[in-house]
C-alpha cells in the first residue's frame, strides 16, 4: 500500500499542477529506500555475527536455537529475525515459530567463498555513514577525505565485497583474456599489484602461478599489514611480498604484469600512475586495469560516464559510493584530477595514451567490472 502525501498545490518550474498519483508513487519508493538503508545495518550484523552462516543449511530454527548456535542473546536474535522476515530475507513458519534461510539466499549471504556472496558490502555502510559530516565540509570547500581517514570497516568491507568476484573470475577469465600473460606467469614472471588493499587479488594470482613472484603495493599501511597476514594464512608468503608505496613511485622494474584493481580512478594523479607503470613494465609487459562497469546497461548492472545509463541497481550503488569515497579520496592526494568511479573508458584510455601506453583493449567484463588490457 502506498504512503499518501498531502496534496500539493502546484509544481514549481514545470508550469503545471502536481499529479498526486506520481507524488504517492515516488514517496512510496523513497520510503522503500529508507527501509532498505536501515535494514542494511541488520544485514551487516547478520554477516559479522555469523547469523547467516549459522542458518545456512540448518533447516528451520527457532530464535532460541539460533541464539544457542551463535552464542548470542535470544531477545536480540528474535528481533533480528523479525527484521529479516520483514525484508523477505528469511522465511517464518508461524505454526512452529521457526525461521528458515533458503539455500539460494545463503549463497548470497552466508558463504564468502561463493561468487554470489554480497553481504560483505554492508560492512562498508558503517564507514560510509560515519563520514557524512566530513562530506558536508568537502562539498563546501572542495577539500578531500583521505582513504586512511575512514573507519576500518571500509577497508574490511571493500575486501570482503570484491573477493568473491576476484576468486571466480581473476585467473580463469581475466588473466586468460590477456594475450600471453598466463603463459608468462606459468613459466615464471614478475607481477606488481598496485593498490592491492588486503592483497586478496595478489594471493589469488600467487596460488595459481607458483613459479612467479608477486609484490603488492598500497599507500595504506594498515592494509599492507593485513595483506601480509592473509598471505601467510594462505601459504603464499614464499612468493608474495607487500610494501607501502604509492602508485606513482612504487619500486621495481621489468614487471611482466602490473595490475590496478578498481583503484586507478581513486588516485589524485592517475596519469602519473600510468606513466610510472609504463616505465616499470618489461618489454612486452601488460597492464591490467580493472574498473567499475558491467555487462548490462539495463536492470542488472552498469557504471557509465553517461548519467542516464546508471539507472540500474549496480550503477546506483557505484555512483553513490563514488560520492562517499572515490571522489573525496583523490583531492586528498592533491592531484590534478578527481575521476570518480564512473569516469568512463574514453577518459581512462586518453590518460593511458598520454602515458605512452598506446595499446588499449577491453579484455573481459563481469556484472560489476570491466577489464582492460593495456600496453605499449
Amino acid at each position: 500500500m502506498a504512503v499518501s502525501a498531502p496534496a500539493a498545490p502546484g509544481a514549481a518550474g514545470n508550469g503545471g499542477a502536481i499529479r498526486q498519483d506520481r507524488v504517492d508513487a515516488f514517496l512510496d519508493r523513497v520510503i522503500t529506500d529508507a527501509g532498505a538503508a536501515v535494514a542494511g545495518l541488520c544485514t551487516s550484523l547478520g554477516d559479522r555475527l555469523g547469523l547467516y552462516r549459522a542458518m545456512a543449511g540448518a533447516g528451520p530454527l527457532t530464535s532460541a536455537e539460533l541464539a544457542a548456535r551463535t552464542g548470542l542473546v535470544e531477545r536480540y536474535v528474535r528481533g533480528w529475525l523479525a527484521a529479516q522476515v520483514a525484508g523477505a530475507y528469511v522465511v517464518h513458519a508461524s505454526d512452529g515459530d521457526t525461521y528458515l534461510l533458503p539455500d539460494e539466499y545463503a549463497a548470497v549471504l552466508a558463504d564468502p567463498g561463493l561468487p554470489s556472496y554480497a553481504a560483505g558490502f554492508f560492512t562498508v555502510l558503517q564507514a560510509l555513514y560515519a563520514t557524512e559530516d566530513s562530506l558536508l565540509e568537502a562539498f563546501r570547500t572542495g577539500e578531500g577525505i583521505g582513504w586512511e581517514e575512514h573507519a576500518p570497516a571500509l577497508f574490511e568491507g571493500t575486501a570482503k565485497f570484491f573477493r568473491p568476484g576476484y576468486t571466480a573470475a581473476l585467473v580463469p577469465e581475466w588473466l586468460a583474456a590477456l594475450d600471453g600473460v598466463v603463459e608468462k606467469l606459468e613459466r615464471g614472471g614478475t607481477v606488481a599489484d598496485v593498490g592491492c588493499g588486503f592483497g586478496y587479488s595478489t594471493a589469488l594470482m600467487a596460488r595459481a602461478f607458483p613459479n612467479s613472484r608477486f609484490t603488492g603495493f598500497d599507500f595504506h599501511r594498515p592494509s599492507i599489514v593485513a595483506a601480509r597476514g592473509i598471505a601467510a594464512e594462505q601459504g603464499v608468503a614464499d612468493r608474495v611480498s607487500f610494501e607501502v608505496a604509492g602508485a606513482d613511485d612504487f619500486p621495481g622494474e621489468d614487471f611482466d604484469l602490473i595490475t590496478f584493481f578498481g583503484c586507478l580512478h581513486d588516485i589524485g594523479d592517475p596519469g602519473a600512475a600510468l606513466r610510472h607503470a609504463e616505465h616499470a613494465l618489461a618489454d612486452g609487459g601488460t597492464c591490467m586495469v580493472v574498473e567499475p562497469g558491467g555487462t548490462s546497461r539495463t536492470q542488472s548492472g552498469g557504471a557509465s560516464a553517461r548519467d542516464e545509463e546508471n539507472i540500474n541497481p549496480v550503477g546506483r550503488t557505484l555512483t553513490a559510493a563514488s560520492v562517499a569515497v572515490c571522489l573525496p579520496t583523490a583531492p586528498a592526494q592533491h592531484g590534478p584530477q578527481a575521476l570518480g568511479n564512473h569516469a568512463g573508458e574514453r577518459v581512462l584510455r586518453e590518460l593511458a595514451e598520454a602515458a605512452g601506453l598506446h595499446h588499449w583493449r577491453l579484455a573481459a567484463q563481469s556484472p560489476v567490472n570491466r577489464v582492460y588490457a593495456v600496453g605499449r
